[in-house]
């Protein structure tokens, strides 16, 4: 998917960006187990590896909760 479609999908989502947590993956299956298997998980494939850096980007800056990591080539985006 391209940026605006990842960012449109998310916005349907989320009203308050302080109470979810976005992040970046190469496996979304592994990421989630590591997150603890949460009920509220959503995930999108990002067309490339720096499309899914700068959703992430956007709504870190939004207030979401993140951080770095994400794998070796990270271009799965996803939300809990």
């Amino acid at each position: 998917m391209n940026k605006s479609k990842i960012i449109e999908a998310i916005e349907n989502f989320v009203s308050n960006y302080l109470a979810w947590t976005i992040g970046i993956t190469d496996d979304p299956e592994q990421r989630r187990s590591s997150h603890g298997n949460p009920m509220y998980w959503h995930d999108w494939k990002a067309d490339t590896e720096t499309i899914a850096r700068n959703v992430e980007k956007h709504f870190l800056d939004k207030g979401m909760k993140g951080g770095g990591g994400g794998g070796v080539h990270p271009n799965f985006v996803y939300i809990f």
